[in-house]
């Protein structure tokens, strides 16, 4: 399986199951598929892209996990050209493939069990031969069929199951290229022989590496977010997740971090895919996200964090002069969040001063190896020096520089800390001079005042 002729053809597959949201993983097979077959087409060859839900779990899928399926995809914009297509609704197809199998001698009915014998099914006759393929990823792989036994492909003549039913429509719609989780190599072989037992052409296979958490398991539900639903209820743009989803388990020839999807399809080939397992990480993914974040228009950043905001914030940058709110939305907000949804997480612990301070706590006022009456002595001059600050110079590097030359000779910690935590009563907020300028000179001077009272 390879990118380098431009003038082939291929066609690939999206298959999932309508039993659940998409799982992260599922998502990053469809990806991969997605650039193999765009990558193709801009490269001179010819693409088709099928959609199908499996979904002969009749009473585990539903139509509204099909809904939430395709909405992920045009979020993400994962396109196809066919379908989509559900195999409850080839039923016949597969009909007739099972006689078809049974008329040439390589199916045939049995007891299901030696357990329950009136149990019927249909099993296909192993020839018990060594199967061996190509994948593009792990190079010749051999599989002696052998230890399969004749295994069941239908329950009935209209009851097929999984083996069957993906090989009946992978025929039909004349995929050329497999490209899966590393978890489908065992089925390979099974699924070989069904297509060489109904005559058709065996595609060619490319098995991707796994994705595991950092406690190096498969990524589950206990890891956090993994459906493509939790990501984007946790702010996460959808530019960000492709972008972090292609370099699980590929990488491309330089060291780059940031693609957009075009960049992708440019670049995307199976010989950048590595063979070993790849670790989600949700920090990374918080670091790509912030980089789109960053990226945006000023205004789309504005109204996406005014989204987000708690509606006593809203209510107090509204009524904010233009350049407190600039403030507070570009500088605090944006500079700390990474995903939308801490946004709401920096309102309730760094931003929480905005209404009001928390009480002041003595033991935590004090820098260090400061004293009560040092700090006292402090937050004393502090008022004094940003009183001579007029209200309209009152800007953020004004506010530093009258306080900043008796800061060094004090000592930073010692003089910073306790004008911070006066203003705010939290250990976590912005630098003092950009509290004092949001705060606006007379709650500044308040609150140190106060501060000063509480000692």
């Amino acid at each position: 399986m390879s990118n380098k002729t431009p003038t082939q053809y291929i066609a690939v597959r999206f298959p999932p199951s309508p039993t659940g949201e998409l799982h992260i993983g599922n998502i990053r097979t469809m990806l991969f598929n997605y650039l193999f077959a765009k990558h193709n087409e801009l490269t001179g060859g010819e693409s088709d892209i099928y959609m199908r839900f499996e979904d002969t779990d009749k009473e585990r899928s539903k139509k509204e996990f099909e809904t939430v399926a395709l909405e992920a995809l045009e979020a993400l914009g994962i396109t196809f050209n066919h379908g989509p297509y559900r195999q409850s609704e080839r039923g016949e197809l597969y009909t007739k493939a099972i006689k078809t199998l049974i008329d040439t001698g390589h199916a045939y009915e049995a007891e299901s069990s030696k357990d329950d014998p009136d149990s019927k099914v249909i099993r296909f006759k192993n020839p018990n031969k060594a199967v061996t393929f190509t994948d593009a990823i792990r190079g010749e792989i051999s599989i002696d069929t052998t230890d399969f036994g004749d295994f069941v492909i239908a329950r009935s003549l209209n009851n097929p199951l999984y083996h069957l039913t993906v090989v009946v429509d992978d025929i039909d719609m004349g995929i050329t290229d497999i490209i899966r989780g590393e978890d489908h190599i065992t089925s390979t072989p099974r699924q070989i022989l069904l297509i060489e037992a109904l005559g058709g052409k065996v595609p060619r296979y490319a098995h991707l590496p796994m994705i595991i958490g950092e406690d190096k398991k498969k990524l589950s539900k206990r890891h956090g977010a993994v459906t493509y639903q939790k990501f984007a209820e946790l702010g996460y743009l959808p530019e960000a997740i492709i972008n972090y989803l292609a370099l699980l388990g590929w990488s491309g020839k330089d060291d780059r971090e940031y693609y957009t999807t075009q960049e992708l399809i440019e670049v995307f080939t199976l010989e950048g895919v590595n063979k070993s397992s790849a670790m989600f990480s949700y920090e990374k993914l918080d670091s790509i996200n912030k980089h789109y974040i960053n990226t945006l228009p000023k205004e789309e950043l504005e109204a996406k964090i005014n989204q987000y905001l708690p509606s006593r914030i809203t209510l107090f940058v509204s009524n904010a002069p233009a350049d407190v709110k600039d403030e507070i939305i570009h500088k605090v907000i944006k500079e700390r969040i990474n995903k939308w949804s801490d946004v709401q997480t920096i309102c309730d612990t760094d931003l929480a001063w905005l209404e009001n301070p928390m009480p002041i706590d003595k033991n935590k006022i004090v820098w260090k190896n400061s004293t009560i009456q040092d700090t006292k002595t402090h937050l004393n001059k502090i008022i004094s020096l940003v009183e001579d600050v007029s209200v309209t110079d009152w800007q953020i590097e004004n506010i530093k520089a009258v306080i900043w030359s008796y800061a060094e000779e004090q000592g930073k910690g010692a003089v910073l800390w306790p004008m911070r935590y006066s203003l705010t009563g939290a250990e976590r907020s912005p630098d003092p001079f950009t509290v004092a300028y949001i705060l606006g000179k007379d709650k500044t001077i308040e609150r140190l005042e106060s501060a000063k009272a509480s000692l």
